[in-house]
């Protein structure tokens, strides 16, 4: 089983075991969301500003490793037409769960993003892409085949681990690692991944990420930052997330 595989197992188990990011949303955040009241995440702690988005009736959405029930259903109230890619199953079943429920459609793909996307060129108006690249070792291609499948004009907005949290040991107050960080070239780390159920992880620059995404050809038009949430770098006040938009 390859690195995607492996993690694709170990995300189903940490959400059958409580994951906050496996958690889909109750009714009652569905039903304020049609009502005009929502917030979604591409980070820990900061919702999405809305003036991030255009209007959001009839637009198409493809929420990018983005299963659970979390982000897609609000798009859904907004009246988008969406499209999930995740390659974790329950996050895909939890997906149709919350669709079911609340009785509207979704198109759930699941599929992995380190290969070509099984959708047509310029087909998206917007895709949403929280915090989940630091599952992949190399973060350009996504970039490139979100630029080949997003509209003229279309908006990229990612969450980004900035790296920093993969030099420290789990009580975040000594460094034990460098960067890069990366259990594909480091047995030591491969081991201490698997034993920890940590998944398969890696550590991406900013060069990498913000600048994958230019040399994709995106115009970056906006960002922030964010925090863990909780642990001692977030009671720091330490940003270890940067959320990005930006244009094709």
């Amino acid at each position: 089983m390859n690195y995607s595989g492996i993690n694709s197992k170990i995300i189903d188990n940490w959400c059958k075991n409580g994951w906050e990011w496996g958690k889909p949303i109750s009714h009652e955040v569905f039903k304020a969301a049609l009502r005009g009241t929502w917030g979604v995440y591409l980070t820990p702690t900061k919702t999405v500003p809305h003036d991030w988005f255009p209007e959001l009736n009839g637009k198409k959405i493809l929420g990018l490793a983005s299963g659970g029930g979390q982000q897609i259903p609000i798009f859904s109230a907004l009246g988008a037409e969406c499209t999930v890619m995740d390659y974790s199953e329950h996050q895909c079943k939890s997906e149709q769960m919350v669709a079911k429920r609340e009785n509207y459609n979704v198109e759930i793909v699941r599929a992995d993003m380190t290969k070509p996307f099984p959708f047509e060129d310029n087909y998206f108006d917007i895709i949403f892409h929280p915090v989940s690249n630091c599952y992949i070792e190399d973060a350009r291609p996504v970039f490139k085949e979100c630029y080949r499948v997003l509209k003229k004009g279309g908006l990229l907005l990612c969450g980004l681990d900035i790296g920093f949290n993969y030099l420290f040991n789990d009580d975040e107050k000594e460094m034990v690692y460098t960067l890069p960080f990366n259990p594909l070239k480091d047995k030591r780390l491969y081991d201490e991944s698997m034993k920890n159920d940590w998944g398969i992880q890696f550590s991406h620059t900013l060069e990498e990420q913000i600048g994958g995404q230019l040399e994709a050809g995106f115009i970056l038009t906006n960002l922030y930052e964010d925090t863990n949430g909780s642990g001692n770098l977030h009671e720091h006040n330490v940003p270890t997330f940067i959320a990005t938009r930006a244009v094709k």
